[in-house]
């Protein structure tokens, strides 16, 4: 089934008629035969809109209940029920209602479509979501309704609805949009002149982006390669120098002259990568025609002249914008030029303009070819292109002066050779102009003089120079591709252990910084950010002594972004290292977006655990607080009325009750103060060396009598830990398991010695916890199985490990061999001590 086509009227903005004119579409459809229905259409009480809906076809809504009113929404079943050549779908951008078919009006609209149904809907430009925040600064009001961009941008045909402010306002006036006791609030607020005006240029400016992008379609779907002058774009060649700045600020005052017009900056960079311009200077021609609202682009190209045509031909360009060359005069004879080019081959489409500037004629910036080849070897090129024939001239003619011409020039060919492995194209050259005006002054009859009186020898000293320059050039290209498949490599290296880095999760920002530092052999790195563009430049982080606090103090910066930067210290970077150097750069932002990002995950979290401790503590204040407090309360006022006559055991019983209740309100309190205190770290213990059996006893004294077995041997050695809080470890932990005990069955407490540690074993025969609950028990307001509330806020467990962590100790849950739960305490010993007691002196132990 072919997909349905959709069609928008685009308002510019509220009671401009775009409702109003997708009635007229149905109306002219209806009449042409066509099967048109109104799904759905909202007239807001505009008697024009209404009678407009007179003779088309409207399937009922389907009523929907909310917050005790009825409302009405399009019922998608009933339209694709009728399925209808057309339907007609007002306001795209509604939110229905909850316990719609869907939550958004053109999320319908979508399914309809994918029922081959073509819909015809409305929408104004500042429901578009990615224009919410410009709306709103212009207006005041924040869109709640929003629709993608994407599903607007999908429309087959949209049609926008424009009209005047002051029409508009005149509309407003006359109660054509609004009922008369919202005129005049309308006209003073959201329907000022200036905001309509606004609105009305956001709405052309996204229709001419979405007509743009039809006609580029259409270019490319009928190939077409003539330029269509629609409207100005300017396109600004860039070669890296800093005359690109002056070419852009001029193409900038060019576009302005033209509604619309548009920028291109574009660098042609030549693909084997032996020329490139310096890094530094295209970021920031860059950020120039950014902000001047242009854009900027990084094309490759072996021709550049062509290159750059096509670039211009593909964006549909109208001028080009170029910079005299740098050229001198003598270079000239080696071709017309870059501008020249482009101006005779650009056709009478193109107009080309050649802005001069202060490097015009200056020559070409030196390239860096040979000190690619490193000082000391081009110093041993000169020295064998210079002195290597003189000496091999010297040699020839002392030790073999018989060799032949054909040999000498072997030779003289071999030392250009070497010349040109040494130090390039240049020392090459003049080996082989040294050694053709030796060979044709010492070896060439008539010898000693310049004259050659044989044309075959002629031949031979042109075909030696020929073969020299020929051969040096080879071997210098040759050279300079190693060199530059070195650096590649060794880039690749780099970029290979940033990218495993991202991949490992590595987040620390100081050891990426450390890396950069040692990488690039720098005194220190510093990644400095800003708030703004006048702020103050403030440290994100940084390594090795001195690290820079401001960009303009430090040898090398590499911006990320406008408001961060990279600086470093202790060199000046070639341009080539620049681009490994800009991939660190974007990584140390990551990272340290990454680090914030951890923190406000880490500072969320702990919000979201206080806040499920405040909501399981306020359910503990709900029930098991007020719980015994209304029976304290029932046995007072019992107590204290003068109706009923209470017998002595009655009296007793009463306040018996009452004392049972106030007990259970402190033992509450004191673990929610206790739990209190571990959540905010206030806990600190008073570690001191203890005897097990003169503690453990004292904490059995809130348990019933013979419901604890207890087995703590006197051999065993102290335990360095706090008293107090070993006592409340214990208590909580014997409380909890008797409380699971079966009636009868007493609670095992045994301590032993095990390695370098001291156990206390709390075993009862309960009913157990599984494997996967055994770590769950231990925290906050946790009850095993179905407990009742009455039994506690589930705060003695958590209480009892987070003591005993704090003791240094551990407790851990196991199970109880033939059933049951065996809590684990382990302490440490007394640090001095054996393992065995000391026995007692006579005189005491008598």
């Amino acid at each position: 089934m072919a997909r349905g086509r959709l069609r928008i009227y685009l308002g510019a903005a509220p009671g401009v008629g775009k409702t109003y004119a997708m009635l007229a579409e149905a109306h002219r459809r209806t009449e042409r035969g066509t099967d048109c229905v109104v799904a759905f259409v909202e007239h807001h009480g505009r008697p024009r809109t209404e009678v407009m809906l007179h003779g088309l076809e409207e399937i009922p809504r389907r009523e929907l209940e909310y917050r005790g009113a009825v409302f009405t929404e399009m019922d998608v079943d009933a339209v694709l029920a009728r399925r209808p050549r057309v339907a007609l779908v007002d306001e795209l951008p509604h939110t229905n209602i909850p316990g719609s078919r869907n939550a958004k009006r053109w999320q319908d609209v979508e399914e309809l479509l994918a029922a081959g149904i073509d819909v015809v809907s409305t929408v104004n430009i500042q429901h578009l979501e990615s224009l919410g925040d410009v709306v709103e600064s212009i207006t005041g009001v924040r869109q709640q309704e929003t629709v993608p961009d994407e599903v607007v941008r999908r429309a087959d045909q949209i049609e926008l609805v424009d009209m005047s402010p002051q029409a508009l306002r005149r509309r407003m006036a006359h109660g054509n949009i609004y009922q008369p006791d919202k005129v005049d609030a309308a006209l003073s607020n959201y329907f000022r002149p200036g905001n309509l005006t606004a609105l009305r240029e956001l709405a052309l400016l996204w229709v001419a982006d979405r007509v743009d992008e039809y006609l580029n379609a259409y270019r490319s779907e009928h190939r077409v390669s003539a330029i269509w002058g629609s409207r100005e774009r300017i396109v600004v060649g860039l070669t890296g120098g800093p005359e690109g700045r002056t070419l852009i600020r001029r193409a900038a005052r060019l576009a302005e002259k033209g509604a619309g017009g548009e920028v291109l900056a574009v660098y042609i960079a030549r693909s084997d990568g032996l020329t490139s311009a310096s890094p530094k200077e295209l970021a920031v021609q860059r950020t120039l025609v950014e902000d001047l609202g242009g854009t900027f682009h990084h094309v490759v190209g072996e021709d550049v002249p062509a290159a750059l045509l096509d670039f211009a031909r593909g964006v549909n360009a109208t001028q080009i914008v170029l910079g005299v060359s740098r050229r001198r005069s003598w270079q000239y004879v080696l071709g017309p030029g870059v501008g020249a080019t482009v101006a005779r081959d650009s056709g009478p489409d193109l107009d080309v303009h050649l802005i001069t500037h202060d490097e015009a004629g200056k020559g070409r910036l030196p390239l860096g070819r040979s000190a690619r080849l490193g000082r000391s070897r081009i110093i041993w090129g000169w020295l064998t292109g210079v002195l290597g024939p003189a000496l091999l001239t010297w040699l020839l003619t002392g030790a073999a002066p018989e060799v032949g011409l054909a040999n000498d020039m072997l030779l003289f060919l071999a030392l250009t050779v070497a010349s040109a492995l040494l130090g390039g194209l240049l020392p090459a050259l003049t080996s082989a102009l040294v050694g053709s005006l030796l060979l044709n002054w010492f070896f060439t009859p008539p010898v000693h003089t310049l004259t050659i009186a044989d044309p075959e020898n002629i031949v031979a000293i042109a075909i030696f120079v020929g073969v020299a320059v020929s051969v040096a050039s080879v071997v210098d290209l040759a050279a300079r591709r190693t060199q530059q498949a070195t650096r590649l490599r060794a880039e690749s290296e780099i970029l290979s252990f940033l990218a495993g880095s991202v991949l490992r999760g590595e987040t620390s920002l100081e050891a990426l910084l450390e890396r950069v530092r040692e990488t690039f052999g720098m005194e220190s790195v510093a990644l400095l950010e800003r708030a703004d563009d006048v702020a103050p430049w403030t440290c994100a982080g940084g390594v090795g002594p001195r690290p820079c606090r401001t960009p303009e103090n430090a040898d090398v910066d590499m911006p990320v972004g406008d408001h961060l930067t990279l600086a470093l210290s202790g060199r000046v970077l070639p341009a080539s290292d620049r681009r490994v150097l800009a991939a660190f750069a974007a990584q140390a932002a990551v990272v340290l977006d990454r680090q914030r990002l951890r923190q406000e995950a880490g500072r969320a979290k702990e919000l979201a655990e206080g806040n499920r401790i405040r909501t399981a503590l306020l359910a503990a204040v709900s029930h098991d607080l007020r719980t015994p407090l209304a029976g304290i309360k029932a046995s007072v006022s019992s107590l204290r009325s003068d109706d009923v006559e209470w017998s002595e055991e009655d009296r007793a019983e009463l306040l018996e009750a009452i004392e049972a209740g106030a007990d259970r309100l402190d033992h509450l309190v004191g673990n929610l103060l206790d739990m209190s205190r571990l959540q905010t770290g206030t806990v600190t213990p008073i570690v001191r060396e203890t005897d097990l059996d003169e503690v453990v006893p004292m904490a059995l004294g809130g348990v019933p009598e013979d419901s604890v077995e207890l087995d703590i041997p006197e051999t065993l050695p102290m335990v360095d830990v706090d008293r107090g809080l070993l006592e409340r470890v214990v208590a909580n932990v014997v409380e909890n398991a008797v409380k699971y005990s079966p009636k009868g069955t007493p609670v095992l407490v045994k301590a032993s010695s095990l390695a370098d540690r001291v156990e206390v074993r709390i075993v009862d025969r309960g009913p157990g916890v599984p494997d996967e609950a055994k770590e769950r028990i231990f925290e906050p307001f946790q009850r095993h199985g179905d407990s009742p509330r009455g039994v506690g806020v589930g705060l003695g467990l958590a209480v009892a490990r987070g003591f005993a962590e704090a003791t240094g100790g551990t407790l851990t849950a196991e199970d109880t061999p033939g059933g049951g739960l065996t809590m684990v305490l382990s302490l440490p010993p007394a640090r001095g001590r054996g393992p065995e007691r000391p026995e007692l002196p006579a005189a005491v132990t008598s």
